[in-house]
């Protein structure tokens, strides 16, 4: 069981107790986790790690909870944030960034900086360390393309560089993804320099195709289903009429097919229903298996 006073006294960041999980994910849904902590420092990381397995207590890494859903119980355990881990060093046309920083304004600043190579990333509102972990991407680019090498932690709490090849980045998954013991701190990516009002006019072109064929204006994870091999999930969901249909608060998208909204308190258990509802009929009327982009933690 946890131990808060204890858990303070480790003194290795900032510690939130019992949050509310809803308030840290963008599809605005789940319960009360046992704590929050930020480390400070891959030291206080390290530290943190070895207090919750010694004491035999859960924990679940998050970014920004933009492909998260937690359940309505909340999660029994402890939830790390690596917000700290947020450096961003430039050389000349490489880039170091930490974990923690946010890969939508990392593509925008270097995008204003006439840094070509992140275009993609310009709607993905996730954590470059989540980006990693499962491959992001957009506009038949991803993560994958992009990061040259990242700092990891091992699970025996070393610090290794992994390169492009060990991270073994395939559609929306990674080594990380299979190895979630492992933690990235820090990736490294190359861009190429270019027309800077040329980028920002791609990116503000894709902006205005995503507003139009989005639904930004309600809380949701993005993409509930990876793409099936030379399919597209929406098109195989909305060809099955789903668009606009509703279970508790949860709504397949208007917009877009696959997307799913919080159109109002949503719960875990509306999504999961909503969810599997929809894969049984895909794979009764098209015998295709659609696999989650999005993960559940319970």
């Amino acid at each position: 069981m946890l131990d808060i006073k204890e858990l303070k006294k480790l003194d290795i960041g900032k510690v939130v107790v019992s949050p509310l999980m809803k308030e840290y994910t963008t599809y605005k849904i789940g319960g009360k986790a046992d704590a929050m902590v930020s480390p400070k420092d891959t030291d206080s990381l390290i530290v943190l790690l070895k207090y919750l397995k010694e004491k035999q207590i859960a924990y679940k890494i998050i970014g920004n909870g933009s492909n998260l859903i937690f359940s309505d119980e909340g999660f029994d355990g402890v939830i790390i944030k690596l917000d700290a881990f947020d450096t961003l060093k430039i050389d000349k046309n490489v880039v170091t960034v930490g974990a923690g920083y946010n890969l939508m304004r990392l593509s925008l600043k270097m995008s204003r900086s006439g840094f070509s190579g992140l275009e993609f990333a310009s709607g993905i509102p996730g954590s470059v360390g989540g980006a990693v972990f499962m491959n992001a991407g957009a506009y038949k680019s991803d993560m994958g393309y992009v990061v040259k090498s990242a700092k990891v932690l091992t699970p025996d709490y070393t610090v290794k560089t992994f390169t492009n090849k060990e991270l073994d980045f395939h559609y929306r998954t990674s080594f990380l993804k299979q190895n979630p013991e492992y933690i990235c701190l820090e990736a490294t990516i190359p861009l190429f320099y270019g027309d800077k009002n040329e980028i920002m006019e791609l990116i503000n072109e894709r902006k205005v195709r995503r507003i139009t064929s989005q639904p930004l204006e309600y809380p949701s994870a993005g993409s509930v289903f990876r793409n099936p091999t030379g399919l597209f999930a929406g098109q195989l969901i909305e060809d099955l009429g789903y668009k606009g249909k509703k279970i508790g608060g949860a709504m397949v998208s208007l917009k877009h097919a696959n997307f799913i909204v919080n159109a109002g308190d949503a719960t875990c258990k509306d999504l999961e229903e909503l969810i599997s509802s929809i894969k049984k009929d895909v794979k009764e009327k098209y015998q295709v298996e659609l696999k989650e982009e999005q993960e559940f933690v319970k």
